[in-house]
């Protein structure tokens, strides 16, 4: 039997997670989604690890899955991913030597922290990339949770440089291409370049939302604070009321659809007017917020660009499995951890 891969994914509004063969050519063995109770998560943290144990166990046996080693990937707007420039050194000693240059930067010790850096480009010897950094309690809460469900955390990544490995499947050799993946809650935007993230943003947007989180979600800003990453979020509403509202608030005419599209326009653009950014030459969408009525419309219409949809059934060999159209499109960003390490 051949050897598979599982890739797991704990969002605000569910558990998902896609078991594929390995190699050259991935097919899929089993995918599926279970959804999980209000506040038993936000994002990738785990709020109430028994709910999402119980949620764990469904989903293996719901979907067949048969491996219990896992590939987590996270994408907490919790997360901060900012650009980076240090001393040129061995991997080893950067690892060492980067909780104590970055400590200024955290608004939270550094020991709470899990730091890593994925370097982009080297000028003499200083050497810049991108900085993550998550608190440290935030996985060790789903690892927990894991051990509950009686499965294993072989590693953890980040949901965008998955997106980034994603790109390289999608696009021609050479080709940068902006990927955005559409939550209920968080979305992803990832420029990339033959699997090599340039440019990574973690957007709280809530396609469906009050007046008031409407108004504060219309003014465009693409440079998210450290502190924003980090602090503390409010409660927000469960998968079932955000996609019940999506198909009932007006499609292309609603202000939710239309904060979501500026939101990720403005923050392509802030991408694009950087010194040095190569150009993107095409959009490509995934998540099932991708599905609402009226986003894909008012994507096409925001961009000067090809926007195109991305499903897991055009990513590998799904076989027997047919998907679901929001099980497609939301396990794109969960099966991309699973793409192998992007080439650096």
């Amino acid at each position: 039997m051949a050897k598979t891969s599982v890739a797991l994914e704990i969002t605000e509004e569910s558990v998902r997670a896609v078991e594929m063969t390995t190699g050259r050519s991935p097919a899929l063995v089993a995918a599926g989604e279970v959804p999980l109770p209000r506040e038993a998560a936000k994002d990738s943290e785990v709020l109430d690890p028994d709910a999402v144990a119980v949620a764990l166990r469904q989903l293996w046996t719901s979907a067949g899955i048969k491996g219990r080693r896992v590939t987590v990937g996270v994408g907490s707007r919790r997360i901060l991913v900012r650009e980076y420039t240090t001393q040129a050194m061995k991997p080893e000693l950067l690892r060492q030597a980067l909780p104590f240059q970055v400590q200024d930067l955290l608004p939270v010790p550094v020991a709470q922290a899990v730091l890593d850096f994925y370097p982009l480009t080297q000028t003499g010897d200083m050497i810049s990339g991108l900085l993550v950094a998550t608190v440290s309690e935030t996985i060790e809460q789903i690892i927990t949770t894991l051990g509950k469900a009686k499965l294993q955390a072989d590693a953890v990544d980040l949901v965008p440089f998955g997106l980034a490995r994603i790109a390289k499947r999608v696009a021609e050799p050479g080709e940068t291409v902006a990927m955005i993946h559409i939550g209920d809650h968080t979305s992803h935007v990832v420029a990339a370049t033959d699997g090599i993230p340039h440019f990574v943003r973690i957007i709280p947007v809530d396609v469906a939302t009050t007046a008031a989180r409407r108004e504060e979600l219309a003014a465009p800003t693409p440079e998210l604070e450290l502190e924003e990453m980090l602090e503390s979020v409010p409660p927000r509403p469960t998968a079932a009321g955000t996609r019940a509202a999506m198909r009932s608030n007006g499609g292309a005419n609603s202000p939710a659809v239309n904060d979501l599209v500026a939101r990720l326009r403005s923050t392509i653009a802030f991408f694009a007017a950087r010194p040095g950014a190569p150009q993107v030459t095409r959009v490509c969408v995934s998540g099932a917020g991708y599905l609402a009525p009226g986003v894909a419309e008012t994507l096409i219409r925001a961009f000067d660009l090809p926007v195109l949809p991305v499903r897991l059934d055009q990513l590998i060999n799904v076989g027997k499995h047919p998907l679901p159209d929001e099980l497609a499109f939301n396990t794109v960003a969960t099966a991309g951890v699973l793409f192998g390490e992007a080439s650096r």
